[in-house]
């Protein structure tokens, strides 16, 4: 009897798939029977950074990594500053405003370390709406605390909890890293948000305003590979391409 040839397996070596931390939430949640403070974020980001080819890695608030950020950072290739509640106004200096609500001071402290940290290493960083805020407030800025009172208007953030009605373009600066990703300088965005930049943070430039009302909504440090923040939410917007450019960034760091 005429034995079957050998199979011959053919491996192909295949680099890793960049780690991109992201940090989330504490909130109350429920699902089943149980109702708890739970570690959460919106599968968009999950989601985003694994269609861009990225492995996704939640980070919860950890009190050691205040002090420790790099126990954390030296596992990652790039770190995504995600949205959530307003940030306790005490991290910059401020008492709080009637409507700044649902904060998480602990949260806010362990982001604040991560951002500082992973700028002084040059690790890639994006943060998303109240990300970019959290990424100034680090930077040593400021807030304004509820947009309507300066601004007039309610148009960063007409549906709670929905984008409905909230689209707006942001003109981005010629030649700034927001443009080289966006591949434009009118570039359309989902917004939901009643804060924003106000004081901006040491080493930070605005590279993106509302055409709604020149409020800044995308800022930079020119001295670092990829440090961005935008105020809309790429992660909710499937054409976009900045959570993309974040794990391409990620990826090429971790290359090197």
């Amino acid at each position: 009897m005429q034995t079957a040839p050998a199979l011959r397996h053919v491996t192909r070596a295949r680099a890793p798939r960049p780690v991109v931390g992201l940090c989330a939430a504490l909130e109350r949640a429920r699902w089943s029977v149980w109702d708890l403070e739970s570690v959460l974020l919106p599968h968009d980001y999950v989601r985003a950074v694994q269609a861009a080819g990225g492995m996704a890695l939640l980070v919860p608030p950890d009190p050691g990594l205040v002090a420790e950020p790099g126990e954390l950072l030296d596992g990652l290739d790039a770190l995504v500053l995600a949205g959530g509640a307003d940030i306790d106004p005490g991290a910059y200096g401020q008492a709080p405003h009637a409507e700044t609500v649902f904060t998480v001071p602990r949260r806010d402290a362990v982001e604040i370390a991560l951002a500082r940290a992973a700028l002084e290493r040059d690790l890639p960083v994006l943060g998303i709406c109240r990300g970019m805020q959290l990424l100034n407030v680090a930077c040593g800025g400021t807030l304004y605390q509820h947009l309507p009172e300066r601004y007039g208007h309610h148009d960063h953030r007409r549906v709670a909890g929905s984008f409905d009605g909230a689209d707006h373009d942001v003109r981005l600066a010629e030649g700034s890293l927001a443009a080289r990703v966006a591949g434009e300088t009118i570039h359309s965005t989902k917004s939901h948000h009643h804060q924003g930049v106000d004081r901006l943070g040491d080493g930070l430039v605005v590279s993106g305003w509302a055409e709604l009302d020149d409020l800044p909504e995308a800022i930079e440090r020119p001295d670092r590979r990829f440090a961005l923040g935008v105020q809309w939410h790429p992660e909710a917007d499937p054409a976009s391409p900045f959570v993309a450019a974040l794990v391409d960034e990620a990826r090429a760091a971790a290359a090197r």
